[in-house]
């Protein structure tokens, strides 16, 4: 997960946002920096900084990865531990269960993941593998519903996962709903690291890859992120044709070949597709 890099400017924590006159609406190219609070952009970057791969940060890590200072760094870490969002030990910070609300606020709340959960539960059940729904959140796709139908296959399906969007079904379908120069963009900003022997690593053939997903309207992918794991996914679309998330059904290798896989799941991901699409 990428930290927020910001400008430390604890005067802007503590100031009151301005509203706009109901005539002079704000630009719609997004909010002006006055209307913004620094304070609550740099305590959510904070506790943004936290991830799988770097549980437990020191002061001075958290002040880098922030682009705070020490100071303030250490000010934004004290009022986390204080609100209950972050514990402390020996000089070593990490996120305490408190911070579970946030995301259970979103899962409870959310209108996406409550439609989305019982199709799941009804796909995962008929091909009788595991399946998962996930949105697009900058360079990793973001697991918001999952259900394993008694198959665990993966640590990574269950809401709230992150996994890079290059190398996974659900990512590339998510990036194949982008305009073409969007998704140039996004390739050449990514360090596409070989978490297998079988990711691709190569920025044109995953533009392929992608295009492919684009033209056929469902991706596949052999083992890329997991060895042992296939998944094959198609994209979730409202009425308007808009894509808003992405749903996959995972199996492992050793039980299932990749035309299996195809053949065997993509008509289920299908019914599925056309029957949330008169919901969403």
């Amino acid at each position: 997960m990428n930290a927020l890099h910001l400008r430390d400017n604890d005067s802007e924590a503590s100031s009151e946002p301005v509203v706009h006159d109901e005539l002079t609406p704000p630009p719609s190219s997004g909010p002006q920096k006055r209307d913004l609070i620094a304070g609550l952009e740099k305590g959510l970057a904070v506790i943004a900084a936290f991830d799988q791969d770097r549980p437990r940060l020191t002061m001075s890590e958290v002040a880098a990865m922030c682009g705070l200072t020490r100071a303030a760094a250490r000010r934004y870490l004290i009022t986390l531990e204080h609100l209950g969002y972050v514990t402390s030990e020996r000089k070593m910070y990490s996120l305490a269960p408190k911070v579970l609300r946030l995301g259970q606020s979103y899962m409870h709340s959310a209108r996406l993941p409550r439609i989305v959960q019982p199709e799941l539960h009804k796909l995962a059940y008929a091909v009788k593998e595991a399946s998962a729904a996930g949105v697009l959140d900058g360079n990793d796709v973001i697991c918001i519903a999952a259900t394993s139908a008694g198959r665990v296959v993966s640590s990574t399906l269950q809401p709230g996962t992150r996994v890079p969007a290059y190398c996974t079904a659900n990512g590339r379908v998510l990036l194949a709903a982008r305009p073409q120069g969007e998704v140039d963009a996004w390739i050449a900003a990514q360090t596409l690291a070989p978490l297998t022997p079988n990711t691709v690593t190569n920025a044109e053939r995953l533009r392929i890859e992608i295009a492919r997903t684009r033209a056929q309207g469902y991706a596949a992918v052999d083992q890329e992120l997991e060895m042992g794991l296939r998944t094959i996914s198609v994209p979730l679309k409202n009425y308007r044709g808009d894509v808003l998330a992405a749903m996959n059904v995972s199996v492992h290798a050793a039980r299932v070949s990749m035309d299996q896989l195809v053949d065997d799941c993509l008509p289920a991901l299908l019914h599925a597709q056309a029957s949330l699409r008169t919901v969403l």
